[in-house]
């Protein structure tokens, strides 16, 4: 199937939120409320990863909230891909149309958020040319750290 990214559609927020809630854990996953705040947040944009099936149907394969700071730095904040689209190639379609906005405004830099027991999306971002800054203690449930994950967008991949 045939992948297309684009921007987010009034309308398909609770498609979103129910793959957000397919693809993190309780309490990891975020409340319509969060999820809603994130998009709606200044400088955020929001990416839908679609695919396309011969008779022509689509059906949601992921999608990204990322986000530009000030001074020149992004962030994604959530990515998302159906477990039926995963190892596909969706997540980087996602992640390269999030670093080429991200640079195109003006950033040098884009910074992420994992959980420190999540092996499959460490190795997903080291793939993507990301490094580990730091723990952050406690960050998922008050329990669980996080690593902080950066990558130059202003350096040309090796």
């Amino acid at each position: 199937m045939p992948i297309t990214i684009r921007d987010f559609r009034e309308g398909e927020f609770r498609l979103l939120w129910q793959l957000d809630q397919e693809c993190f854990p309780r309490g990891i996953a975020y409340s319509q409320r969060e999820l809603n705040t994130y998009m709606n947040m200044l400088g955020t944009f929001t990416l839908v990863a679609e695919a396309e099936a011969e008779n022509g149907s689509k059906r949601l394969a992921g999608f990204l909230v990322g986000q530009r700071h000030k001074r020149g730095i992004g962030h994604v904040v959530t990515i998302d891909v159906s477990p039926s689209f995963r190892r596909e190639g969706v997540g980087s379609l996602l992640m390269s149309e999030a670093e080429t906005r991200l640079h195109l405004q003006g950033c040098h830099s884009v910074f992420l958020e994992t959980a420190v027991d999540n092996a499959t999306a460490i190795a997903f971002y080291k793939r993507l040319g990301y490094t580990i800054l730091k723990t952050l203690p406690r960050y998922y449930l008050r329990d669980l750290d996080a690593y902080l994950l950066g990558k130059r967008l202003d350096v040309p991949a090796p």
